[in-house]
């Protein structure tokens, strides 16, 4: 998958965390509903800009960013 596709960190937008390219929807955001017990359908209707793309490179992002920290 193509992380940096969907997945960009600008400067001033959401403090620089990454977020879901043309959106100001973080990862973080997408992490804890899914956390929280949101499915990803739930997810796509309440913010009809995402897409199950988006979704599936937040968690690839993740699990990229948490292989990283462990190295």
């Amino acid at each position: 998958m193509d992380i940096e596709k969907w997945i960009v960190v600008t400067p001033g937008i959401r403090g620089g965390k990454p977020c879901v390219a043309g959106t100001r929807i973080s990862v973080y955001d997408i992490l804890e509903y899914l956390a929280g017990g949101m499915t990803e359908q739930e997810i796509l209707d309440d913010f009809p800009d995402l897409r199950v793309e988006h979704i599936r490179a937040s968690l690839a992002f993740a699990a990229q960013r948490e292989r990283s920290l462990a190295a």
